[in-house]
């Protein structure tokens, strides 16, 4: 088992400011192991209750008696299965001089969660837990991390058939059971045609109109099930950056699959070599790279965004922080160079510098404020920036 020693530190600092901590991500992700990993190094009373076993459900049958008497720390798993708790938690912490603790997890985004974002305002923060990290598994691992995803069952398979048979268990589950519990009744079929055809187009601009007519349906319906699977965490929607310069801009969102392994399973890529045969290799790069950047930069979705012009000026990943702007250039080479798209991103969104991630072996100056940056290397030439 991989000990994840940033996460704990996380949720040990929320913890300490919050008295209600949130940890969203997909299915099997890992929040219960972690929070049962910090449960066992914890001081003081602790309470769990698992909303997926019947019998931690019955002693929640009356909320308000099972948790007003409990201190120290009380975690609830699978909270999305009992939205209906979370204004019992509102009355709980408002009481004066009781410091109890409260622990949720669930595997959709605060936005599925509403009642959690309305009733708790400014008692709760959510934080994201991903698959596992290349800062997790170590950077010498980071083919194998990019092949079989970051699910920890997935990429602890003891074989790659074992881990390619889990992907596929884990797609069917969480379309014919897991999404129906967040009260989603499309049917399991036509989502998993959806999400297939979503990894088809991973890396590209979102066309509501191309898949509206796939499918035979309303530019907002499937906006929709682009939204619902955006909601359950395995689909990122990178929303784009425009200002006032006299370009147009595109203006609609790129679409990711947060997870390469489930990519790649999506796509019928078994081993790396079919990865490396692929159309979709240079996307799956992409991908792959733009998460390890998100988490290792400890951003939150809502500093990053990609940048296009309809002219052909692009940037993968621009970040804002603070009074500066960080560019990130994704090349699946082993031998960049600065291009004229480059040149444009630098002058017209005043970028503070440009990394072009690569998959070569070295890191180098490609322009005053350019440097190509090893992949190799992305632990020690990109910092965090908080």
């Amino acid at each position: 088992m991989i000990e994840r020693r940033e996460e704990l530190q996380t949720l040990h600092k929320l913890l300490s400011r919050y008295p209600v901590v949130g940890i969203i991500g997909a299915r099997q992700v890992g929040k219960t192991t972690l929070a049962r990993t910090y449960i066992a190094k914890a001081r003081g009373p602790v309470t769990y209750f698992d909303l997926e076993n019947p019998e931690d459900e019955a002693r929640l049958a009356d909320p308000m008696l099972a948790l007003k008497d409990l201190r120290g720390l009380v975690v609830i798993d699978e909270i999305q299965r009992q939205p209906h708790l979370f204004p019992i938690l509102r009355v709980l912490v408002d009481r004066p001089q009781i410091k109890t603790r409260y622990l949720v997890l669930g595997s959709a985004s605060p936005a599925l969660l509403r009642q959690g974002a309305e009733t708790l305002a400014g008692r709760i923060i959510y934080h994201e837990l991903g698959g596992f990290s290349v800062e997790e598994v170590g950077m010498k691992n980071y083919r194998r991390l990019w092949l079989r995803g970051g699910f920890p069952r997935s990429y602890l398979a003891r074989s790659l058939d074992e881990s390619d048979e889990w992907r596929h268990g884990f797609i069917r589950t969480f379309l014919e059971r897991d999404l129906p519990q967040l009260g989603i009744t499309i049917s399991s079929t036509t989502l998993r045609r959806f999400w297939t055809m979503l990894a088809h187009y991973h890396g590209q601009v979102w066309n509501a109109s191309e898949f509206a007519r796939s499918f035979g349906v309303s530019d907002t319906t499937v906006r929709r099930y682009l939204d619902l699977l955006t909601s359950a965490l395995v689909i990122r929607q990178l929303q784009p950056w425009h200002e006032n310069i006299s370009k147009r801009q595109v203006k609609s969102p790129k679409v990711y699959l947060t997870d390469s392994g489930l990519l790649h399973t999506l796509l019928n890529l078994r081993t790396f070599d079919d990865l490396q045969g692929h159309p979709k290799v240079g996307a799956s790069w992409e991908g792959f790279v733009l998460e390890q950047l998100i988490r290792r930069l400890r951003v939150r979705p809502e500093q990053c965004f990609f940048w296009a012009t309809h002219a052909g000026a692009e940037l993968d990943l621009l970040v804002i922080h603070g009074n500066q702007r960080l560019g990130f250039e994704i090349k699946l080479t082993t031998a960049p160079r600065l291009t004229p798209s480059m040149r444009n991103a630098l002058e017209d969104l005043k970028l503070t510098r440009l990394h072009v991630i690569h998959s070569g072996d070295h890191t180098f100056a490609l322009h005053e404020k350019v440097r190509a940056v090893s992949f190799s290397r992305l632990l020690e030439d990109i910092k965090p920036l908080r």
